[in-house]
């Protein structure tokens, strides 16, 4: 019996180094990993998921018409928003096919603005949104799944802006 109890405190000791172990290593791993921010570039109408000075991954967007160009500036994603209902002037449209904002919304901190899906795909790659930047829904959706709340900056690019360089 006696062994059988020291058996039990010497895999009980193990286990917690072990489990100890293995909470320093995930904490360093988080540490070192750089934060990730997107990047908007209004005239190349493209979002880059960037993860320090390395890009994850890169979507064709559409942005802002010349008569509602889309903000330059450094925003956060405040409201991540699965199967939104859109309210536009005297009309609200539930979620579904007929929805502009597509499946997903992902609402900046500028009231109004947002990174969302569309109902109408062709307009990707063209200056043709409200000021937000609209995506294939299944690009705004692998977005959304890339831990979109965590992210501390959403910079919008303009052509003026490409003297400087990304926050």
């Amino acid at each position: 019996m006696l062994r059988a109890e020291d058996q039990i405190r010497k895999l009980t000791a193990l286990t917690g180094v072990m489990l100890m172990a293995t909470a320093e290593a995930l904490a360093q791993e988080n540490v070192a990993r750089p934060a990730r921010r997107i990047v908007v570039s209004i005239p190349d109408r493209k979002l880059a998921v960037m993860e320090g000075d390395r890009v994850v991954k890169i979507f064709a967007t559409a942005v802002g018409a010349p008569a509602t160009p889309s903000p330059s500036g450094v925003y956060k994603i405040v409201a991540s928003i699965s199967d939104p209902t859109w309210y536009g002037k005297g009309k609200v449209i539930g979620p579904g096919k007929n929805n502009p904002v597509g499946t997903r919304w992902l609402g900046l901190d500028l009231k109004g603005y947002g990174i969302h899906g569309t109902n109408n795909p062709a307009s990707i790659g063209h200056d043709a949104s409200h000021g937000c930047v609209r995506m294939r829904n299944h690009d705004v959706e692998e977005l959304s799944g890339m831990c979109c709340r965590s992210f501390k900056n959403v910079v919008f690019w303009t052509a003026a802006d490409w003297s400087h360089r990304a926050p």
